[in-house]
């Protein structure tokens, strides 16, 4: 069954509400988190106190989104989990925090009902590590840390139940740094077996495109993102393309995701319309590249989308837009949805 899903966080939909009620509404089913610097100036009491409740809340909080995605109809249940559920979890000033026995119990409890839960509703989830996972840079002390918080999304998953086979679990990063596919290639056999059961590799707009990311498809699957695509090729890439079919056998059985963006709304004053195809050299005439990098609120181009219906054959779509679950929401009744 093909998937529509949104990341890590949840919109109210009345959008008219003012500003703190909004916030107040969604801090229930939305993470929050701390500084290394208020950790590092507070007592230990403190500072496990603090952490404490915040890993409560952000699990907790957690649970509430799953099933919220669960009520949702069968092809809208597909979620991206925060990487911030564990605040500092891979930095050495709370390693020995997050080996207490009350961190240990809450989080072996809460990740086991998560993964229960997604399990029972069948939803899928994934993680998306942050631009400072670098495991192809050329600096170790960077390779280290991108190791650490690899494996801290590791420990997540396998909490949850999930890494035991490959991808039963989809936690994907850039190839990103200056040594590239052969920096990933040589930390390769330093990632536990969780980790290399669930990683894939996603191009991104500036330097690694498709080709660099099927260069590693013996190792892990390939994410295509068609918004980074388009930008890094300067069209978008054709469905038909032989690089599409290698991209699915990367997966191995798997059903892909791929990931899917559009730039920001506000093109529409600039003359651009929602019913034609964006093109790179018109755009650049009135904007910045790096301008088209940001992504929009919703899927505003309709081009654009019906471009994508094209892939959902054989890619589930995982929705990268700022107004998130609304904007996949929106997308489903507009396109998908049955007539009542």
């Amino acid at each position: 069954m093909a998937r529509l899903g949104f990341a890590c966080m949840y919109r109210h939909p009345q959008r008219s509400l003012e500003v703190k009620a909004l916030e107040a509404f969604e801090r229930t089913f939305n993470p929050r988190t701390t500084t290394l610097r208020w950790v590092s100036g507070a007592t230990q009491e403190a500072a496990r106190a603090k952490l404490l409740e915040l890993v409560q809340h952000n699990l907790d909080a957690q649970l509430r989104l799953l099933a919220y995605v669960a009520d949702l109809p069968p092809m809208l249940r597909m979620l991206r989990l925060s990487s911030d559920l564990l605040p500092l979890y891979s930095h050495p000033s709370a390693t020995a925090l997050y080996q207490d026995s009350a961190f240990q119990a809450l989080m072996a409890e809460r990740f086991a009902a998560i993964g229960a839960l997604a399990r029972e509703r069948d939803i899928r989830l994934s993680f998306h590590p942050g631009q400072y996972c670098v495991l192809g840079s050329d600096r170790p002390e960077v390779v280290e840390n991108s190791l650490a918080e690899f494996e801290y999304h590791a420990d997540m998953i396998r909490m949850m139940g999930y890494g035991q086979r490959f991808q039963d679990f989809k936690c994907n990063i850039h190839i990103a740094g200056r040594l590239g596919a052969e920096g990933v290639r040589h930390v390769w056999p330093r990632l536990s077996q969780v980790a290399r059961n669930v990683i894939t590799f996603e191009n991104d707009e500036k330097t690694y495109g498709v080709d660099d990311c099927l260069g590693l498809a013996d190792l892990a699957p390939v994410v295509l993102d068609i918004h980074h695509c388009w930008i890094h090729e300067g069209d978008y890439i054709d469905p038909a393309d032989p690089r599409v079919a290698r991209i699915i056998d990367s997966w191995r059985g798997v059903r892909p995701t791929m990931h899917y963006s559009q730039p920001p709304e506000h093109l529409q004053a600039l003359g651009f319309s929602a019913e034609r195809k964006l093109t790179i050299p018109a755009l650049l005439e009135q904007v910045n590249k790096r301008d088209l990098y940001a992504h929009s609120a919703q899927m505003w181009n309709d081009w654009t989308n019906r471009y994508a219906l094209q892939f959902l054959e054989r890619f589930d779509i995982m929705f990268e837009a700022k107004d998130k679950n609304l904007a996949t929401l929106d997308f489903y009744q507009r396109y998908l949805q049955s007539p009542s």
